[in-house]
């Protein structure tokens, strides 16, 4: 198993993600350019309309195609959304007053009741940490006696 990074960059057109299109939930097509793909490997995609979020897919079937030279088709699973939806929130650090702007994704058919432990969960996978309704920073809970 090898991990792929197909994260947004236009930085290596020869390594690229060209489409990654939901089948099913939690079963997903995509296609893309180079890196060697085979079965078991998993892929690091950018989730639509994010800056900043992936996920992981990992690989269950892959198609090499002849042409174009290097890209390739394939069949993965990974995290299931009924429907995905990205929202961008705000916290403060209630010691030292620093801002974190953040997105995370949550199913939208979960509806707003599933937006709080998403942006918890989002929080912490960022280093904070969230008591209730406070937050502190890495920094200051490194610091903290």
């Amino acid at each position: 198993m090898v991990e792929h990074d197909f994260r947004y960059s236009l930085l290596n057109p020869h390594h690229t993600l060209i489409e990654c299109r939901a089948l099913a939930p939690g079963r997903y097509q995509v296609t893309g350019n180079g890196g060697s793909i085979h079965n078991d490997d998993v892929l690091l995609v950018t989730l639509k309309g994010s800056k900043t979020l992936s996920m992981r897919l990992t690989v269950e079937k892959v198609r090499h195609l002849i042409n174009p030279p290097g890209q390739w088709v394939a069949v993965a699973r990974g995290p299931v959304f009924a429907e995905l939806a990205i929202h961008q929130w705000q916290v403060n650090c209630d010691s030292c007053k620093a801002e974190l702007d953040f997105e995370f994704a949550v199913d939208a058919k979960l509806g707003t009741k599933a937006q709080k432990p998403a942006a918890v969960a989002r929080i912490a996978e960022l280093g904070w940490t969230t008591a209730g309704e406070k937050h502190q920073c890495p920094k200051c809970r490194e610091n903290r006696p």
